[in-house]
């Protein structure tokens, strides 16, 4: 039987490093710094964006002066730093994953991160060679929830985005990957959860990256087709 799968794609952020925290605690503390709050609601409303997208609803939610320009700048050089300074924060299993689905396919990665943080996060977390191709949303026209990343990142491979499978932990990743036209696998990060409605529009739902299974996955896809 042939591979139902020619190539893995992850997400970073909450997948492979549980950077998702860092991000928010980096964003209450500039919005302190202004004399703003920084909520739930609002990081969420930033999650799966390119930079550009980030650093405009940051701007707009919190009513700063400063250009869109100078908070990408401050946020993403507070994220490198604690990356170089502070233990990688990774997630548990991912490693082992990456590692054990580089033996049967090509890997990459495909995060709405700052290139910066994304080499810097690798780096730390020792997955640095592990990935033929990482792209950031910041090199595509859209965001998520736009299905731009992830075309790239299979275009980069060299496989059809329908023999792609992506493994996301929010909402705009999620409805990127389907809008691309590959099998979605969502694993929620507790620590920022990926908001009503990301199961429901997932192909299949993991508890642990541990369980990543190809075949499963393929698996569960079809008899949920059948059932359809």
């Amino acid at each position: 039987m042939s591979d139902p799968f020619q190539a893995v794609i992850f997400d970073m952020d909450g997948v492979l490093v549980d950077t998702e925290i860092w991000w928010q605690e980096v964003r209450i503390a500039f919005a302190e710094r202004h004399g703003r709050r920084w909520t739930g609601e609002d990081q969420r409303a930033v999650m799966g964006q390119n930079s550009a997208g980030w650093s405009a609803i940051m701007r707009d939610r919190l009513g700063i002066d400063e250009t869109e320009a100078e908070i990408e700048r401050e946020i993403v050089d507070a994220m490198v730093a604690r990356l170089r300074t502070e233990p990688a924060p990774t997630i548990s299993g991912a490693v082992e994953t990456v590692r054990r689905m580089a033996v049967r396919y090509p890997l990459g990665v495909a995060s709405s991160a700052h290139s910066e943080v994304i080499a810097a996060a690798l780096e730390a977390a020792g997955l640095a060679d592990a990935f033929e191709t990482v792209t950031s949303s910041d090199e595509v026209t859209h965001g998520r929830p736009a299905p731009d990343v992830y075309l790239l990142a299979a275009e980069r491979l060299g496989v059809d985005p329908a023999k792609a499978l992506v493994v996301e932990d929010s909402l705009n990743g999620v409805l990127s990957g389907r809008a691309a036209g590959m099998t979605v696998v969502l694993i929620p990060n507790e620590a920022v959860p990926p908001g009503p409605g990301a199961a429901e529009a997932a192909d299949v739902r993991l508890d642990s990256i541990v369980g990543l299974d190809p075949d499963a996955i393929a698996r569960e896809v079809r008899a949920s087709a059948s059932r359809a």
